[in-house]
């Protein structure tokens, strides 16, 4: 339930804000279902490669563009790695 409650407060925050396009959502939806993987953890840490193919993103650019966008406009918290033995953290703002 958790899960549902967090992808309904987002489409409630984006539901007026233009800046949002179909691929900022899926890349958000892709980050909750890590995060219901992960047992619910604040932040999650994840891999480019494990939120593209679930988002249906192939493009590493999009997805980093994408991703940074959602930080900036506040839906999260995007700490990037660049160490390829360690992920991204998200942080949800609850």
């Amino acid at each position: 339930m958790e899960n549902l409650k967090s992808l309904l407060d987002f489409f409630s925050a984006i539901e007026n804000d233009f800046r949002i396009s179909s691929t900022h959502i899926a890349i958000y939806a892709a980050l909750l279902k890590c995060r219901v993987e992960k047992g619910f953890v604040n932040p999650i840490q994840v891999y480019r490669h494990e939120i593209t193919p679930l988002a249906k993103i192939s493009s590493a650019y999009t997805y980093h563009k994408c991703i940074q966008e959602l930080s900036t406009y506040g839906y999260i918290k995007y700490e990037r790695s660049f160490k390829k033995t360690q992920g991204s953290k998200i942080y949800f703002f609850e």
